[in-house]
């Protein structure tokens, strides 16, 4: 299989956390916007989202206290998806499932899409280090904190 796209999400990095930025602002200003119902789970979920976003915008994403951090938020972002994603299913095998009138803001599609880009982001987080490693960017950033 063909790496072509994830060596260039790799040499991105700024374009992948921006865009996991830019879902966080855009799904809080659809909500702010009394477009959508106010939902915790969602709001947890977005800005779980936004936070990974900015963890990959910093300088030291492959450190371990920004890996730590991001492997806490996600996970409890993972789990409120998860648990909502769930509530979903059982609707479904009871028979009380509905996509609603606005089939695009229905909350079991939504937590799937969220626990999707969660684990991306965090897997990205997670796997940069290695290709970090392979350009260099590892050394300089180990240069600049002595006590990793």
């Amino acid at each position: 299989m063909d790496d072509k796209l994830l060596n260039w999400l790799y040499a991105n990095k700024m374009i992948v956390g921006g865009v996991a930025v830019l879902i966080s602002v855009l799904t809080w200003s659809v909500e702010l916007m009394d477009l959508v119902y106010v939902c915790p789970f969602c709001r947890t979920q977005r800005t779980v989202i936004g936070l990974l976003g900015i963890l990959i915008l910093l300088p030291t994403m492959v450190h371990w206290i920004s890996r730590y951090v991001a492997t806490v938020i996600g996970a409890f972002g993972f789990a409120v998806a998860a648990r909502q994603h769930f509530g979903g299913w059982a609707n479904i095998m009871s028979g009380k499932f509905s996509w609603g009138e606005n089939w695009y803001v229905n909350s079991w599609m939504l937590s799937g899409f969220a626990m999707f880009i969660i684990t991306g982001l965090l897997l990205y987080i997670w796997t940069h280090r290695a290709q970090a490693e392979e350009a260099g960017e590892v050394e300089a950033a180990e240069a600049e904190d002595p006590a990793d």
